[in-house]
């Protein structure tokens, strides 16, 4: 397989987490975002949205979207399982997730980012939208795991919610939000964070990393 991505991503760092969990391999191909690699022909050749990652199985089939990733290696690698059997868990399990991947990640990119500058924010408003956006988010998930068992997000291993919540802490920070406001959701991260799968996976462990 072939994983799409650049270092800081925060999409392409949960499907590396999906794929140390797994156990499974993948040739690591980067695109440097901020010089606009995404947007080459060759790669919207790949995924015409222009957006990491995408990856490529190893019959040259390309998957785009970090969740759909996710749980087509659900699917096809079963174990560990990244999303619980019982039915109300599960929609619980992705609720938490697309939160994170539809509600709050995408209105904070680079892309967004790049088109509030070129609308004339200055940068101290740039910087401030995507720290509320983050705390936004962040909050309402801490609501939606608070009554639930740990250590992780939902019960006593990882779920697709840890692979999402992980990365967005990190962008959170990155945005200088206080995520000391966050009890349940720093200890859903630290259980997640003690796992190799996690910590393999981090931006600053890439071959990409600045």
């Amino acid at each position: 397989m072939k994983l799409h991505g650049y270092f800081r991503s925060s999409a392409a760092y949960r499907v590396r987490i999906a794929l140390n969990l797994k156990g499974l391999g993948a040739e690591h191909l980067p695109h440097h975002l901020r010089k606009g690699e995404q947007c080459a022909p060759a790669y919207l050749a790949i995924n015409p949205q222009g957006l990491v990652p995408a990856l490529e199985d190893d019959a040259g089939v390309v998957l785009t979207q970090s969740v759909a990733i996710i749980e087509w290696l659900d699917e096809t690698h079963p174990n560990p399982p990244l999303l619980p059997k019982d039915t109300l868990q599960r929609a619980k399990v992705r609720a938490f997730a697309l939160a994170i991947a539809c509600d709050t990640h995408p209105v904070q990119n680079l892309k967004v980012l790049a088109r509030l500058r070129e609308l004339g924010l200055p940068e101290e408003k740039v910087q401030d939208w995507a720290a509320w956006v983050n705390r936004e988010g962040l909050s309402a998930c801490e609501t939606l795991i608070r009554d639930e068992k740990g250590p992780f997000c939902f019960g006593d291993a990882p779920t697709l919610a840890d692979l999402c919540l992980v990365p967005q802490l990190a962008n959170a920070r990155r945005f200088g939000v206080d995520v000391a406001a966050y009890p349940r959701l720093l200890k859903a991260e630290a259980a997640a964070k003690a796992l190799p799968a996690f910590a393999n996976a981090a931006p600053e462990k890439q071959p990409d990393a600045e």
